[in-house]
């Protein structure tokens, strides 16, 4: 029989309930409509769920999933009293373990009757046998977890590695507190006699807790924000200065803390790689684990560089402020801490104004981080720190400065006082010193000079005078040095030597006139011509367009080879305007480039330093070799030798020459009078004197022959009377013959040397392909320059 039972829809009863029938299958549940797709009726149109129904919906939908079809239905007895409770409990097997009791306490809908709910069809159920699978989205995230985690092992494998390699190759830490002061340095001249002391001379490290509190404030406010919290390595320093670095396509800032500072100062070497940065921060971290931030701090003051040769807070204190570190005051203070930047650059002694603005910004930063107030800013901005203890005489110090500050580069960065033994005669130094300051205050002041330098050294390259300036009391601007000023004819002398070195000699006749290489005409400095004349004649007398003509002749790279070769170390235009001196020279760069000249012609490099040792006697450096080599053969030498001590004798440089030896040398006077120049030479000293304005402020017609060649006449006639004689090495000519008076040739009497080819001069590729202008007219490619050099 059928009945119909409430979940289940049709079903058969009875003893042959499960029988099969005549097509040997299982008889199944009678077809007949039904809302429910699962039981074989057609789904009617779907009305729309309220959500307020929808849980009491499927779970209704959870008891019809039963499949009447399938199931073994028990006998009709057992269902009568027992069917509602059968249904209840299949429908809870699968339900979930909790259920809304609300569900339970409102009646079932019967089978067929009319409602306004509609239920959504559920999937079909899964068999016992079939597997659950998983999303294709939760599989993706778990292997990229899974991957992510892989190579995050790796990689700190691989830094772990990297970081126990560099760990095993740190260097040696037992030193850290050995030096128990600043180092200090003791400047002594070539006799013995103390020019200067520089670093800690009172002994003893100074402690955080000894200093003023204000300045090792104004330390971490500069250097290190964050000293007090971070572990030896600052990632937020780090994080910035990488940003600032990718926005402005290169290393402008740097992220490290005052403890790899340290690291860097006591155990490593300063070069930029990969490597030292590594061990630069394991050290930090090594020192941050092992000391107190006031110990860390105390190290670092104590054994930092200040610039100008003082090492450590006491060194530098005593350096600039001739006091000890106890007593600074706070614009003090905070110029010393502005040094740490870059010692170099804003030391004192090189411009007090750019040290003071450091100062001021270190006085904002105090002031950000609360370390003192706006009105000890204002106070110390308006009272700002000044040199002390420098006299006006003290010029000794521009040479000091300047032994302070190539010493590293011998001895490295002590950790010991050194005694050094400098190459200053302090006889000369003084007459120096007075000879500039009378010159300045007589002839200077009416021709609108204010500056001046000398450099005054043996052949051999020994700096035996320095004077840097006016007054180092009030400019530490070493202007014989640091200032690069155009050397106008000074310049000259290496145009000839290029020329005697390739067959032109002394006697050999060019002809002064008009001349113009690509729009550019160089003129003499008296505005006239004056014909055929020999090269003697030409630099004696300063004859511009002469050296033009001798410069592209023997070619303007073979004149800057020369001039490299003698020890020029600046970058020179590769044009004619070269032949006039329109380049930036130091003057002891230049000064130095003639003493071979002087020596017999080997190059030299200038020092100032002979030994080095160390407070307990240890030598630590001692000066050996000769210098550059030789420069210039025997025969090039005797011929520039003839040819300059013309210029003392009878051409720009009369005012000059000595009475009592032989001398030589070349004027030389840059466009608009701006630099005037004296370079000469005896056998035993070669002296250069600079002249001019800082502000490039043009003289009333100074030329080099003028006020320079006073100078160097009256330092030489004061230094050199009681030395021996001797003559200027090299001989030219070999007999001696009969001078020729200048101007005593005419244009038309003047023996012309025939216009051969030799074999320097042959055409290159370039012009052998596309010709070659005429001598008169070639073209050039050199930018228009001014005439007026001499």
């Amino acid at each position: 029989m059928t009945r119909r039972l409430a979940g289940l829809g049709p079903v058969r009863l009875g003893v042959d309930a499960n029988a099969p029938d005549k097509s040997g299958t299982s008889r199944k549940a009678e077809k007949s409509p039904s809302r429910f797709p699962r039981f074989g009726g057609k789904p009617k149109p779907k009305a729309p769920v309220r959500p307020a129904n929808k849980k009491k919906l499927i779970a209704k939908g959870i008891v019809l999933r039963a499949d009447a079809a399938t199931r073994s239905v028990p006998p009709l007895s057992s269902l009568d009293d027992e069917g509602d409770e059968m249904v209840t409990q299949a429908a809870s097997r699968r339900e979930p373990p909790k259920r809304d009791p609300k569900l339970r306490s409102k009646p079932q809908p019967r089978i067929g009757a009319r409602t306004d709910m509609r239920m959504e069809p559920r999937p079909p159920s899964r068999g016992p046998g079939r597997r659950k699978k998983k999303s294709s989205g939760g599989g993706f995230f778990g292997r990229a977890v899974y991957w992510a985690t892989v190579c995050c092992l790796w990689v700190a494998i691989a830094i772990g590695g990297l970081l126990f390699y560099y760990a095993m190759t740190l260097p040696d830490t037992s030193g850290l507190w050995d030096v128990t002061h600043a180092p200090s340095l003791s400047i002594l001249a070539a006799d013995g006699e103390t020019l200067s002391h520089r670093g800690d001379l009172l002994g003893g490290m100074v402690t955080t807790a000894e200093m003023p509190a204000y300045l090792p404030q104004a330390v971490v406010a500069t250097e290190d924000q964050r000293f007090y919290w971070h572990f030896g390595v600052d990632p937020i320093g780090l994080a910035r200065a990488a940003y600032q670095n990718y926005r402005a396509g290169g290393i402008v800032q740097g992220g490290s803390t005052i403890t790899q500072q340290l690291a860097k100062n006591v155990f490593l070497k300063p070069d930029r790689t990969f490597s030292r940065k590594i061990q630069e921060m394991l050290l930090a971290i090594w020192l941050e684990a092992r000391y107190s931030k006031e110990q860390i701090l105390t190290l670092y003051m104590n054994r930092v560089y200040f610039g100008g040769g003082a090492y450590g807070v006491e060194g530098a204190s005593e350096r600039f402020f001739k006091k000890t570190v106890r007593e600074l005051s706070l614009p003090e203070a905070a110029m010393l801490a502005g040094l740490l930047k870059a010692p170099s650059h804003y030391s004192p002694t090189n411009d007090i104004s750019r040290a003071r603005n450091r100062a001021a910004i270190v006085l904002d930063n105090m002031q950000r981080e609360g370390y003192i107030t706006a009105v000890d800013a204002r106070y110390a901005m308006a009272h700002p720190a000044s040199l002390e203890g420098y006299s006006a005489s003290g010029s000794i110090n521009y040479f000091v400065d300047w032994v302070a500050d190539v010493l590293p580069g011998f001895t490295g960065e002590p950790n010991t006082d050194l005694i050094v033994r400098t190459t200053i005669d302090p006889q000369m130094q003084r007459a120096a010193e007075e000879i500039v300051a009378k010159a300045l205050a007589g002839e200077g002041a009416k021709l609108g000079v204010t500056q001046a330098a000398v450099v005054a050294m043996t052949p051999d390259g020994s700096v035996r005078a320095m004077v840097g300036g006016r007054s180092y009391a009030q400019s530490q601007f070493n202007r014989a040095v640091q200032a690069l000023r155009q050397p106008g004819s000074a310049f000259k002398p290496f145009v000839y030597l290029a020329a005697m070195e390739r067959g032109l000699t002394p006697e050999t006749v060019r002809t002064d006139r008009p001349i113009s290489y690509g729009g550019w005409a160089p003129s003499n400095y008296a505005g006239r011509f004056e014909g055929a004349m020999t090269l003697h004649r030409a630099l004696a007398g300063s004859v511009n367009t002469i050296a033009v003509q001798v410069a592209q002749e023997v070619g303007i790279r073979n004149v800057i080879r020369t001039a490299q070769k003698m020890g020029i170390q600046e970058n020179l235009p590769a044009n004619l305007s070269l032949a006039l001196g329109t380049c930036d020279l130091n003057l002891l760069e230049l000064t130095a480039a003639y003493a071979a000249f002087a020596n017999g012609g080997y190059g030299v490099i200038p020092h100032g330093i002979d030994e080095v040792h160390a407070r307990d006697g240890t030598e630590v450096y001692r000066r050996q070799g000769s210098g550059l080599g030789r420069v210039m053969s025997e025969q090039a030498l005797g011929e520039m030798n003839y040819m300059l001590k013309g210029v003392m004798t009878e051409g720009t440089g009369r005012r000059a020459a000595l009475s009592d030896r032989q001398s030589a040398g070349k004027t030389g006077t840059s466009q608009d009078f701006r630099d005037a120049w004296f370079i000469g030479y005896t056998a035993n000293l070669v002296v250069g004197v600079w002249v001019g304005n800082d502000n490039r402020a043009p003289m009333k017609k100074v030329t080099g022959g003028g006020l320079p060649a006073t100078i160097w006449h009256d330092f030489m006639e004061r230094t050199q009377t009681n030395v021996p004689v001797t003559e200027l090495p090299g001989r030219y000519p070999l007999y001696e013959a009969p001078p020729v008076a200048v101007n005593e040739v005419p244009q038309s009497e003047a023996t012309v040397e025939p216009e051969r080819r030799r074999d320097w001069e042959e055409p290159g590729f370039f012009e052998r392909l596309f010709g070659s202008a005429s001598r008169d007219d070639r073209p050039s490619t050199i930018r228009p320059g001014a005439p007026g050099y001499r």
